[in-house]
């Protein structure tokens, strides 16, 4: 399947879970490497950037059990230290695993080398490698501009005080943050700049304490954590991806009609359930439910909005703005330049197929709604421009999605659950 063509929808009445949260898979995956015993996780997400993280700690010589079926993850824990001493490790195009894996392996002991996809390299890490650095570890970047392929003469990390730029990726400080407990003293991280994605450095703070290390971060400029430290074997629950539910927001949203998301709440460990803040200040309502959070569309508005906090559903929003009376400004994600592709400038040339007027800023862009029509949408094989400019094939005839398989990154099933959403509409228009 080279291409999907997006059928279109009426009002939805739908109720979906979504998979599990790949940013707090790959999180637990990385402290249950760590940890002292077995951990099991229910509810884990299996996709290609977690396939990619089990593979890279299966090849460092982790006993890791998938159980595809029952969504369920075991990891016998090495205790911080590796039992095999050198690997040439593959993470395709994935942020969380060569960033995580590169934080955990600077604590321990062995030669390491980290490469991807030709996007990959990239995708900057040198900040975290300079991180890395101060606190004892020896790893550099190969491609210009700090980028990947990693390699790593790993001989743990000494402890101290770490500087690291906030304005790029979270991913970073959470890389950092994973790995410190295992140092031989305490860890002191300051944050230069604004931090961009804070919840996701409160997620990964969630994650460790749940396998039994805490921080001192009352302010997320400025985090303590003592060492050394050592995980502890759990069980834990993996909540359903909110990024992934931002999709089935927005198309109930764009369609009209409710849907209702199951397991997640507003105390989420998962900032993106704030994404429905936004489809309220632009018409929608939103309610709490016994099972989840319901979003009914309505008269959609545009608004202005700061969506530095939920960089990932931007490009949700964005296609939800095309349906909007008056324009839609969004800014704060500068950052997003540096994902799996260009998420501002790529997808404002694909709103543009669409008949959108797009204005492209440094951090963000505005989008004026005018009269739209089919076109076939370029994905530059990035997960969220796939799933995101899909949704507008639920009013638009003519959508086409190319290379739909990329959703396979986060969310493999995702074009069978739209179809599965959009079979409980009334009839279009």
């Amino acid at each position: 399947m080279d291409a999907v063509t997006i059928a279109g929808s009426g009002p939805l009445r739908a109720t979906i879970r979504p998979p599990g949260s790949k940013s707090i898979t790959n999180r637990a995956l990385i402290c249950a490497a760590l940890a002292n015993g077995v951990s099991t996780l229910h509810g884990a997400l299996d996709s290609e950037d977690t396939r990619v993280m089990v593979d890279a700690l299966r090849q460092l010589g982790l006993d890791v059990q998938v159980d595809v079926e029952a969504a369920t993850i075991a990891v016998t824990g090495c205790g911080g230290r590796l039992r095999v001493p050198e690997a040439d490790l593959y993470v395709a195009n994935s942020g969380t695993t060569i960033r995580f894996l590169t934080g955990m392996l600077a604590a321990t002991r062995g030669h390491y080398r980290l490469d991807g996809i030709a996007r990959m390299r990239q995708r900057p890490i040198g900040d975290l490698l300079d991180a890395l650095n101060a606190l004892g570890a020896e790893c550099r970047a190969e491609s210009a501009g700090g980028c990947p392929p990693v390699v790593m003469d790993a001989r743990g990390l000494r402890g101290g005080t770490a500087h690291i730029r906030g304005d790029i990726s979270s991913q970073f400080l959470s890389g950092l943050l994973m790995a410190a407990p295992y140092a031989s003293s305490e860890v002191v991280v300051r944050v230069d700049g604004v931090l961009v994605s804070q919840p996701y450095v409160h997620m990964t703070l969630g994650v460790m304490q749940a396998f039994g290390v805490t921080a001192d971060a009352e302010q997320l400029t400025h985090i303590a954590i003592a060492a050394p430290q050592r995980y502890a074997g759990t069980t834990y629950a993996i909540e359903p991806d909110a990024s992934a539910a931002s999709y089935f927001w927005g198309a109930a949203a764009i369609a009209g009609g409710t849907v209702t998301v199951e397991g997640l709440s507003r105390d989420a460990l998962q900032g993106d359930v704030a994404f429905v803040d936004c489809l309220q200040r632009m018409g929608c309502a939103v309610a709490d439910t016994p099972t989840g959070i319901a979003v009914t569309g309505g008269r959609l508005r545009g608004i202005e909005v700061d969506m530095n906090a939920i960089s990932d559903t931007a490009q949700t929003l964005a296609v939800v703005a095309l349906f909007a009376d008056g324009p839609t400004t969004i800014t704060g994600v500068g950052h997003i330049r540096h994902k799996e592709t260009d998420r501002i400038g790529d997808l404002a040339r694909e709103l543009r197929k669409l008949g959108g007027l797009v204005d492209e800023h440094a951090d963000g862009l505005t989008i004026t709604p005018s009269p739209l029509h089919g076109a076939i949408i370029e994905t530059y094989n990035d997960h969220r421009m796939a799933m995101s400019l899909a949704l507008a094939g639920l009013r638009v005839p003519g959508v086409v999605i190319t290379n739909p398989h990329c959703t396979e990154k986060t969310y493999p099933r995702f074009f069978e659950d739209l179809a599965r959403v959009t079979a409980t509409a009334s009839p279009a228009g």
